[in-house]
């Protein structure tokens, strides 16, 4: 695949989610992942042009790095804990717009500014869309769970059908530590065919944090194609 054309895809369903749903005045937060900095980019600039006054609302070091570097107003769940919207990207995402995120380990911290916001945005390129979750991502469900719980969690994620693999870091030798200190499971269960009973059998695991399973979030989302174009999905009876 080339390379270029999938960046092309990133930055062009993130300029135009960009210009459809920004204002003056608004809380966003704001995902990771290689997809997002096109968004901060293009915020940066349309705030510069017409003197906005937006605050932004990380969700990873990466993203209030971003945030930082283009100048943007830096804020917090603390001080703002609803937010009037997210914009992220994903994993995984489905014509009904549920989604798997996690891929850079910053689920929990994606979840919870998603769920403060009261719309969520998502943008990515084609090849993250498929006719069912698990189709496409085949790395498996990103679960964080507590340290303590690693191989009980193993076992019983695998008599639910499920392949669980610690994840490792990349520049260290041992498994990877989130951003809240904890381990990510990867956990493989095929094609999923029932997305929002799976995220419910996760969530009450003790010792799982949360997973990336995003179900019944999105509000509307920018698939950017291969020939430059921007399919829009919405959330029936949606309205930007």
């Amino acid at each position: 695949m080339n390379p270029e054309s999938v960046e092309r895809a990133k930055r062009e369903a993130a300029k135009l989610a960009v210009k459809e749903n920004l204002r003056d005045n608004v809380i966003i937060g704001v995902g990771s992942g290689s997809t997002i900095i096109y968004v901060v980019r293009e915020l940066a600039a349309l705030v510069a042009k017409n003197s906005w006054n937006i605050t932004c609302i990380p969700t990873s070091y990466q993203a209030k790095k971003l945030i930082i570097d283009e100048g943007l107003p830096l804020g917090s769940l603390d001080q703002f804990p609803v937010l009037d919207l997210a914009i992220d990207g994903a994993d995984e995402i489905t014509s009904d717009l549920n989604v798997i995120k996690g891929g850079g380990g910053c689920l929990v911290q994606e979840k919870i500014v998603a769920e403060s916001a009261k719309k969520l945005i998502i943008i990515a390129d084609w090849q993250k869309n498929s006719s069912q979750l698990g189709e496409y991502w085949v790395q498996g469900v990103p679960v964080e769970i507590i340290p303590e719980a690693h191989i009980p969690l193993v076992q019983k994620l695998e008599k639910m059908g499920g392949k669980a693999k610690l994840r490792q870091g990349l520049a260290k030798i041992g498994p990877l530590i989130t951003d809240n200190g904890n381990f990510i499971l990867d956990v493989d269960f095929g094609k999923i065919s029932d997305p929002e009973k799976l995220s419910s059998q996760l969530k009450v695991l003790t010792g799982v944090v949360d997973s990336g399973l995003f179900i019944n979030m999105v509000n509307k989302a920018y698939i950017g194609e291969k020939n430059g174009l921007v399919k829009i999905l919405s959330k029936q009876g949606y309205k930007s």
